[in-house]
């Protein structure tokens, strides 16, 4: 049973629907608790064995999801750029819920919405049901290094989630859920090592090969040494060391030559942008920090960037786009920073 969370997030109830039933109230300190940026691979592994208590656990907590999109830093995020979008003054805006309109809410909701906002949760502020399903996870900002049976070894960068399948790492496989991975299969390995990335796989027997599995459905797969081959539906390539290929819904791509120290750069802490348009350069700095930086200026997004940063200071990219480009950023509550 969740504790009742300390910090607090401006513009929600502050001790939650106390009117609501029990699991109902302790869903809502859930929500709270992994939307406030502050949760830990420990409240992960606790909210697991929470919603596996009975189907009614996991129900409120759907429900409660379907409904924070409309409260908390999420409303303050889409008032403030429904301003910024030229809204006039006397646009209605949407008043904060009470405990009772929170509730009832909840309780009207659709289950496809729930379904929805489940799998693809508002501004990623908390965790997919198949991120929390995952054997082995890690926060914004953290990495982690796993040593799988078979000579078998793997590196988590940020916000990345794998799930190993039944029979290990070489008779089922490793699904990389999301994020990116750097996995080492060495030549004492008792067979092929395969992963599982959206709808294609890397299988390799002795190698070193990067997989980055992004949110638009985007797979890059980079080799480091050896080679690997990648398949995806009928199609399959060879993939030697120091080359890149990206699969998506549109197909499989062609390798392409890449400098394999712009790709390991994470593993030495560092992000490293080279005429990275400013769009992208948000997108990856989501992946590093909690909250969300939301770039409301199109303009701004094809603007590119040279710099390295050392991902613990990720949050001073915001600053160095405002000084190089004359950019403004807006903090909101939450870790949402409005960027143009």
């Amino acid at each position: 049973m969740p504790c009742r969370v300390a910090s607090k997030v401006t513009g929600m109830p502050d001790d939650g629907p106390a009117d609501a039933a029990p699991i109902e109230r302790e869903a809502y300190d859930w929500m709270r608790h992994f939307a406030s940026g502050a949760a830990r691979p420990d409240d992960l592994a606790a909210l697991r064995l929470w919603s596996a208590r009975s189907p009614l656990h996991r129900q409120a907590f759907d429900r409660v999801s379907r409904t924070w999109q409309a409260l908390g830093p999420v409303g303050e995020a889409r008032r403030a750029l429904d301003s910024l979008a030229g809204f006039k003054a006397d646009t209605p805006r949407p008043h904060r819920i009470g405990r009772r309109a929170f509730l009832g809410g909840a309780l009207a909701a659709s289950a496809a919405g729930a379904a929805v906002l489940v799998a693809r949760p508002p501004l990623g502020l908390w965790p997919s049901w198949s991120e929390l399903a995952a054997d082995y996870r890690t926060e914004p900002g953290e990495q982690r290094q796993v040593a799988l049976a078979g000579d078998v070894s793997v590196e988590l960068n940020t916000r990345t989630s794998i799930a190993i399948r039944p029979g290990g790492a070489q008779a089922g496989g490793i699904e990389l859920i999301a994020g990116e991975a750097m996995v080492q299969a060495r030549s004492g390995t008792a067979g092929a090592v395969t992963v599982v990335a959206a709808d294609g796989r890397i299988v390799a027997a002795d190698a070193r090969f990067n997989v980055r599995y992004d949110q638009g459905r985007t797979v890059y797969v980079t080799c480091l040494e050896g080679e690997v081959r990648v398949e995806r539906l009928a199609a399959a390539l060879p993939l030697p060391a120091g080359r890149q290929v990206i699969y998506s819904e549109g197909g499989l791509g062609s390798s392409v030559a890449i400098d394999p120290a712009a790709v390991t750069a994470w593993q030495q802490g560092l992000v490293i942008f080279r005429s990275t348009p400013v769009a992208e350069v948000v997108a990856e700095v989501n992946r590093y920090r909690a909250g969300q930086v939301i770039l409301t200026n199109a303009a701004l997004g094809r603007r590119q960037l040279n710099a390295r940063f050392r991902i613990e200071d990720i949050d001073r990219v915001v600053g160095q786009i405002e000084q190089v480009f004359g950019a403004h950023a807006t903090t909101l509550p939450g870790g949402i920073v409005l960027l143009g």
